[in-house]
């Protein structure tokens, strides 16, 4: 029986996979657009009929079809919000449509509900669209994937059907079909639909592989470790679309008005009929000018200016692995003005990594052969410093020899025979107390320059004499020091660095990114207290952090990002934003954007200002033509979307993450 990580001779070599693109709403499968499309139809077939001198039985029921297919569902959903003791402005539409129809003006009342009928289709669609480029993330999980049975042998199943602990088989060029742990194979897996890393990463037992990254050309064995829904796709999917259920503050302040504001206009409208009447004006002329003026007058532009920007921004930032929780965060994160960032797993990448190797003179050994002793006694070790030096070692491309009678002591390090010889990794300190008297003048001098320049000193001892020091630190992400000089241009204030390392290593990588304001050797409490101390200074703080120690600020702050990729699932829960893809230049970024939005929002209240102004003046001092008020306050309110729905572009990603056009 062939392995199951072996590729049958008769499976041909998997193509590179293509991304697949978002599938974007088809214009006719929104119910909106069908009856918009209707109603267009059926008035197109009146209009002529009309013109030509036809009897008004011919063209009549056409406009009556076509106002009822325009019409009934804003009409149903008007007098729905009635019930509540709601003023809807859908139900000022259709009332001024009727109002024209009843004297005379059908054509004009036709025309209303077939602008008004599309404008709301365009919303809809856009608002689809906006959906659909997140929702598109879930197309990438495959539907199947193979299980491996207990008893042997393998069975397609549903990805859905996956259970935690379940073993999957990922052949390859497959879709990997459920977050897990890979148990056996290696192979390089396409992951940048989740990280945004841009080429193949390698993957082996013991790495972390996601749903609906694509494997390459060796077969993986993974364990389950989500179920579907728990899975990174599916949380960034359900995380978006509950920030688009949400409201933000400019939203409900606008909504609060507008109730009220409709009353007004109900009121306006019957003083604009009823006060010419009283002085002489002709019945027709009267109601056609205050059903001009409630068409003109209704809020529809101002009431759509808000959140098509910030949904733009919320579905632009989840397409580039940063997911925003609400509609009320994505337009705080514009209000930021300064940002404090946590130390390990935040602008470091959180892995230690051997940098300095020291081999003792007097020790008859080299570097190299240091480094291979420690690795080899470390190797059966599951600590995250022993990694380090393992793979260390590797990149050396050093023997490394089997260890044995391996021994770890939590907080002293590890002892093993290498070669017939005894082994002790660990920390100096407490390494030699009471077990080799003092440590070596030299090797102190080495572990005390180690340390003082932020990094860890673990002492490699061989038969009780120590033959080599190495010096670990985590390290610092590319674009770290970037990051800072973009958010010190972005909010004019150098963020702050919080962390609960030592002084010196906190220092010596504030120094390396350019942070003046250091704050180390921190508890949580501490955390809280350094953010609620510059808020008190009328700042407003962002913190940026990822474990469980930072999850206490990360609530008190203004605003709250997690690193998800290394975030504890507490602080994941606690922010109000989350990085999946593990990015930090994607801070300012998100800034920049969440900043564009609240312009355009600026800019949609201001186009629909001055044209409700321009066509009520026209209406009340002029005389405005039903079909040109119509046209004017449709108008504006698909400018008012559009407008905002350009935050949905690629380029309007680009343009945030570009430090020039972000401070502008």
């Amino acid at each position: 029986m062939p392995s199951l990580l072996t590729t049958p001779s008769d499976r041909a070599p998997a193509a590179a996979p293509e991304r697949q693109p978002v599938r974007k709403t088809r214009v006719f499968a929104l119910a909106e657009a069908r009856w918009a499309g209707a109603a267009l139809a059926l008035f197109l077939l009146a209009l002529p009929l009309q013109l030509a001198g036809a009897p008004a039985w011919a063209w009549g029921p056409l406009y009556a079809l076509a106002y009822l297919a325009g019409g009934w569902e804003p009409a149903w959903a008007g007098l729905q919000a009635l019930k509540d003791k709601t003023l809807d402005v859908d139900l000022l539409m259709i009332a001024a449509a009727i109002g024209a129809a009843s004297i005379g003006q059908v054509m004009d009342g036709a025309l209303l509900i077939v602008i008004f009928a599309t404008s709301g289709a365009l919303e809809a669609l856009a608002t689809a669209r906006t959906q659909d480029s997140v929702r598109g993330l879930l197309d990438l999980a495959p539907a199947t994937a193979t299980r491996l049975r207990e008893v042997g042998g393998e069975e397609a199943v549903a990805t859905e059907g996956l259970r935690v602990g379940d073993t999957i088989l990922v052949r390859p060029g497959e879709r990997i079909g459920a977050d897990g742990q890979v148990l056996e194979g290696a192979s390089e897996v396409d992951q940048a639909t989740i990280t945004g890393e841009p080429l193949p990463v390698g993957k082996r037992a013991g790495d972390e592989v996601f749903a609906g990254t694509v494997n390459g050309t060796g077969a993986l064995r993974v364990r389950v470790e989500r179920g579907a829904s728990e899975s990174v796709i599916a949380r960034i999917v359900a995380m978006v679309a509950e920030a688009s259920e949400t409201k933000a503050p400019t939203q409900l302040f606008i909504e609060k008005v507008e109730q009220r504001y409709s009353v007004g206009i109900v009121a306006a409208t019957l003083a604009v009929f009823g006060v010419p009447l009283l002085f002489g004006a002709g019945l027709t002329d009267s109601l056609l000018r205050a059903m001009t003026f409630m068409i003109v007058a209704s809020p529809c532009a101002v009431v759509l200016a808000t959140m098509p920007p910030l949904l733009s921004a919320i579905a632009n930032a989840g397409r580039h692995g940063v997911l925003v929780k609400s509609a009320v965060v994505i337009e705080r994160l514009g209000q930021v003005d300064m940002v404090a960032l946590d130390k390990t797993g935040t602008l470091t990448v959180g892995t230690p990594q051997v940098r300095v190797v020291r081999a003792l003179p007097g020790s008859g050994m080299d570097e190299d052969d240091v480094l291979a002793l420690a690795a080899a006694a470390e190797h059966p070790s599951e600590h995250p410093l022993a990694r380090a030096i393992v793979e260390a070692g590797r990149e050396r491309s050093l023997r490394i020899a089997t260890a044995e009678d391996f021994t770890s002591t939590p907080g002293i390090g590890v002892t093993a025979t290498v070669g017939g010889r005894k082994v002790e990794i660990g920390a100096p300190s407490r390494l030699l107390d009471g077990s080799h008297g003092e440590l070596p003048t030299l090797a102190g001098l080495l572990v005390e320059e180690l340390e003082d320049g932020g990094r860890t000193a673990v002492l490699v001892v061989r038969d009780g004499s120590p033959v080599g020091v190495l010096g670990i630190s985590d390290r610092l992400r590319a674009d770290a020091a970037a990051t800072v000089a973009s958010l010190t241009r972005l909010t004019a204030t150098a963020p702050m660095l919080l962390t609960g390392d030592n002084p010196r290593a906190a220092s010596r990588l504030a120094d390396e990114v350019g942070i003046p304001d250091v704050r180390a050797a921190l508890l949580p409490e501490d955390k809280v207290a350094a953010v609620r101390e510059q808020e008190a200074a009328g700042l407003k703080v962002m913190i940026v952090g990822d474990g469980v120690n930072d999850a206490p600020a990360l609530a008190a702050a203004h605003t709250g990002l997690a690193m998800g990729r290394a975030g504890s699932d507490l602080a994941l829960e606690t922010a109000d934003a989350v990085i999946v893809r593990d990015e930090l230049a994607t801070v300012p970024t998100v800034i920049a954007l969440s900043r564009a939005a609240r312009r355009l929002v600026v800019q949609n209240l201001v186009i629909a200002g001055v044209f409700i102004s321009g066509l009520v003046v026209w209406d009340l001092v002029g005389h405005l033509p039903l079909p040109l008020g119509v046209l004017g306050h449709e108008g504006s309110t698909v400018i008012v979307g559009l407008n905002g729905l350009r935050l949905l572009r690629e380029a309007a990603w680009r343009r945030a993450a570009d430090p020039d056009r972000s401070t502008r």
